[in-house]
């Protein structure tokens, strides 16, 4: 099953990379690393993360939590959409975290 990424989640990505990579370039390049193993697991699996329960539909929008991250992502017939990804201790309160 092939992997997709919405603009956001690739912002995302590039966003978190970038804080790391202030403090420690190699912790960043390892992070992001085991961030994309973990998320080319949802390729055999996509149903590996855990259902958004206050979703309008909790098994069409999924929580994989790599390490100290989620991902949210969407299952598709013929891919995984990758819609947000943050640090667990990210305030994204005032995000709308079921959509991307």
């Amino acid at each position: 099953m092939k992997i997709e990424y919405t603009d956001v989640a690739i912002d995302d990505m590039a966003r978190l990379r970038e804080f790391i990579a202030e403090h420690n370039p190699l912790a960043a390049d390892k992070i992001a690393r085991r961030l994309v193993a973990g998320i080319k697991q949802l390729s055999r699996q996509p149903r590996l993360g855990h259902p958004v329960s206050h979703a309008p539909d909790p098994d069409q929008l999924r929580d994989l939590v790599p390490g100290s991250y989620i991902v949210r992502y969407t299952p598709l017939r013929q891919s995984v959409l990758i819609l947000r990804i943050w640090h667990h201790r990210e305030d994204w309160s005032n995000d709308d975290i079921t959509e991307g």
